[in-house]
């Protein structure tokens, strides 16, 4: 038999009255000096930002205080809401519409929501509402019905947002549309279900998962987008204000004003938005 000899490491001698074996490492916590001086020095920043704004009497908070609730900035507000609601409802329901054509098999529906898309996309939201706006220039009448009757800054406002919305709306459910596997579409087939109830029941539930992170950043941003209406005199939230710093030139307080509504009613939709994506992230990976 051959022999085998053992080395052993040289261990530390045991300190007085503590056995061999029974010394275990000590942790030493990793120091982040950066990171809490970072720290530190944003929430100094912050701290001073926020004094400086509230004890700068050029902010005139007690106007603000005075027109945040009147009527005229209320009936603005409340027009900027169904103005966003309206947009939004008629915009997807036209982007559903294109959705499903572009992603049909007839090659003349793909291209007219292509071009649509596509037109609607590359020109700025401002020069389609002038156009609007301006329609009567071409079309002096329509169906018998002068166009300046027909067609107010209210009915251009809606007509004008839910066109520009619909091409965007397209895009975000047709990639909804897409990320549902093909074995579901697949199985619906075997089924005997139709095209229109496949989509209906099995299709778009599924790619709501998909759909709604962007569609609630679309939310968000036709609320804001909504004041560019302000252009054509729709009196919107920021048109109600510009008619009162107009008359009383007090600018950066009513401005405040609409900031302060603009930031609530933002906020208040980002927590819808939250919990309608945890509503259809259940049982993914995504749900929390």
């Amino acid at each position: 038999m051959s022999a085998q000899t053992e080395t052993h490491a040289p261990s530390r001698p045991a300190p007085p009255g503590e056995r061999p074996g029974d010394a275990v490492p000590r942790i030493v916590p990793v120091r982040r000096t950066g990171r809490w001086a970072a720290a530190a020095a944003v929430l100094i920043l912050l701290a001073g930002a926020l004094v400086s704004v509230v004890r700068n009497d050029a902010f005139q908070w007690d106007v603000v205080g005075t027109y945040l609730t009147t009527d005229s900035v209320l009936r603005g507000l409340g027009l900027t809401l169904w103005l966003t609601g309206l947009v939004m409802v008629l915009g997807f329901a036209l982007g559903t519409l294109l959705a499903v054509f572009r992603l049909s098999g007839n090659r003349v529906l793909q291209a007219v929501s292509w071009g649509y898309i596509w037109l609607f996309r590359s020109t700025p939201i401002l020069v389609q509402l002038l156009f609007w706006f301006n329609i009567g220039a071409l079309y002096p009448r329509i169906l018998g019905v002068s166009t300046v009757d027909l067609l107010g800054p209210v009915t251009v406002a809606v007509i004008g947002l839910t066109l520009h919305e619909a091409a965007y709306a397209a895009e975000v459910v047709r990639g909804g549309i897409l990320s549902v596997e093909r074995g579901q579409v697949e199985a619906a087939q075997s089924l005997g279900l139709g095209p229109w109830r496949r989509l209906r029941r099995i299709v778009l539930p599924q790619a709501m998962r998909s759909i709604v992170p962007p569609a609630g950043n679309m939310l968000i941003g036709t609320l804001k987008g909504t004041s560019i209406v302000s252009i054509i005199a729709v009196q919107d939230l920021l048109y109600s204000v510009q008619l009162v710093y107009h008359r009383t030139y007090e600018v950066i307080p009513l401005l405040l004003v609409a900031t302060l509504w603009y930031v609530a009613v933002t906020s208040l939709l980002s927590i819808g938005q939250y919990y309608v994506e945890r509503h259809y992230a259940r049982g993914t990976a995504g749900a929390r």
